[in-house]
């Protein structure tokens, strides 16, 4: 039996298209700095099964710890973004650090700024998603605090001022 060449090649085609955008979901931020701040960076997330694998990289800076958060709204409009709400916490956790069992899903730690005022951040946490749900970080906002978060003090860890925020989204034309 003899098989069309138009067939094997339409098979072909189409198994082919079938592995396309088959990778992990990611999605990114691009921070900006609020009112008289001059942080600036961006933030990518790629899921991993179960886990989200977080990089950043930040500039404008001061040398030192910086904490750093998802937060419950991607509104970044307010001069201090405030507008962003307090951590996500879809589950009602406390404050902690993204290390520990019970902690915001939107806890990450801190940011480490060198002499340059450059900070580089990867981490592999649990308890947030690129996909759709509660524990969903697409549509919120990321951001970069004043001071060091001590992963302890209640409801946010003492870190103070909001120095640069950015929206969770997909893709460049595509928020959600």
């Amino acid at each position: 039996m003899r098989i069309p060449a138009a067939l094997i090649a339409t098979c072909s085609l189409l198994t082919g298209c079938s592995t396309i955008g088959m990778g992990s979901p990611t999605a990114s931020a691009t921070l900006g700095a609020t009112k008289g701040n001059q942080a600036a960076g961006t933030v990518t997330f790629v899921q991993h099964g179960a886990k989200v694998v977080v990089d950043a990289q930040v500039t404008g800076l001061t040398p030192g710890l910086h904490g750093f958060h998802i937060h419950e709204k991607g509104d970044c409009t307010a001069p201090d973004a405030a507008s962003a709400g307090g951590h996500f916490n879809p589950h009602k956790e406390p404050h902690a650090g993204p290390d520990d069992a019970h902690r915001h899903a939107g806890d990450l730690g801190n940011l480490s700024a060198d002499a340059n005022g450059v900070a580089v951040y990867h981490v592999e946490v649990s308890g947030i998603t690129l996909d759709a749900g509660a524990d969903s970080i697409i549509g919120r906002a990321v951001i970069v605090h004043a001071n060091a978060d001590d992963l302890r003090t209640q409801p946010a860890g003492n870190a103070g001022p909001r120095l640069a925020c950015g929206l969770i989204s997909k893709g460049k034309d595509r928020w959600f």
